[in-house]
């Protein structure tokens, strides 16, 4: 399935299948997982650079070809694909263990088509094993949703214990959720869905409600999914003194002009996130292997890939949406 314009629905077509080049691998694709950043790459809010584009990344496939000097793989594993499908390795970014920040960096299903698709090509070395615990319909969400979530925990600070607001309660949060529980932290959640108020109640969220009801000065850390600008208005008035803030959608509309005082005085931090380093995904993937974390998926077949986006457009999924191929 590939977008050719912007907001415009995606359209069924014939690829000739990709070929395995030097250093890479080519999956036979099982599921790809459906995020809120697809929408943003369809609907024409991050610019468009490949036209048309085939949406996807956060991808289960079986490797079936091996490409010069790809390591790590050999046909007949099952990997995994995410958003950072390469970065430059040269940059003063990657040379410091901040691939995610690259200075030339590729995305999956942004820059290069992705695994709404039979087959896709990635780098070997920007691509994973999968914990075998999880079928390939229920680590597909894990490749972005549960990756990069994790990503914004570290960047907030999260410490075990701690009481942790998470704001919109999509497929980032609902794995998040079930990792802080984990650690013994307190969860509140901010959403507009009854469903997925409800959703964060049943994983043991201690208070769900509007993201604009949050207690004041509750919580140790905040993290917003939501790529709505006033949420972060919501989460740092959510905060205590100290609080740190992370948001972690790759697009937001407009933060609202706010009142220092009010909002960031006494030490408050807000931060944004960046994708995922190579080490953020390793370091994840180890900790559900044996973490007790698991993904609400809804599975529909690729042909309905607007119905999917549309579902999540509309936050009308419990959970993830994941394309089966």
């Amino acid at each position: 399935m590939a977008s050719e314009r912007p907001r415009e629905p995606l359209k069924l077509i014939e690829l000739t299948a990709p070929e395995a080049g030097t250093g890479q691998i080519r999956l036979r694709v099982s599921t790809c997982g459906v995020c809120h950043t697809d929408l943003h790459v369809v609907d024409g809010d991050l610019p468009r650079r490949k036209s048309p584009i085939v949406p996807g990344h956060q991808i289960v496939g079986i490797v079936d070809q091996v490409g010069a000097g790809a390591a790590g793989f050999k046909e007949g594993d099952r990997a995994g694909v995410p958003w950072l499908y390469q970065s430059d390795g040269v940059c003063r970014y990657c040379q410091t263990g901040r691939e995610n920040l690259c200075e030339a960096p590729l995305f999956t299903g942004y820059d290069v088509d992705g695994g709404y698709a039979e087959y896709v090509v990635a780098p070997a070395a920007f691509s994973h094993h999968l914990p075998a615990k999880y079928d390939d319909a229920a680590v597909a969400p894990l490749l972005c949703a549960g990756i990069v979530g994790f990503r914004a925990v570290r960047v907030c600070g999260v410490q075990s214990g701690e009481t942790v607001v998470l704001i919109g309660f999509g497929a980032s949060a609902h794995v998040v959720m079930q990792l802080l529980r984990h650690w013994g932290c307190a969860v509140l959640v901010g959403t507009r869905s009854p469903g997925h108020q409800q959703l964060a109640r049943d994983l043991g969220a201690s208070w769900a409600g509007p993201s604009g009801e949050l207690p004041e000065s509750q919580a140790d850390r905040a993290i917003v999914f939501a790529p709505i600008g006033s949420a972060a208005l919501d989460a740092l008035r959510a905060v205590r003194k100290g609080g740190t803030v992370a948001i972690g959608s790759v697009y937001s509309t407009a933060i609202p002009e706010m009142d220092y005082q009010r909002y960031l005085f006494d030490e408050r931090v807000l931060r944004s996130v960046t994708a995922a380093t190579r080490e953020d995904a390793r370091t994840f993937l180890g900790i559900v292997e044996q973490a007790p974390i698991k993904t609400e998926v809804e599975v529909l077949p690729l042909e309905a890939a607007n119905e999917a986006l549309d579902m999540v457009r509309h936050s009308r999924v419990r959970g993830a949406a994941v394309l089966k191929i």
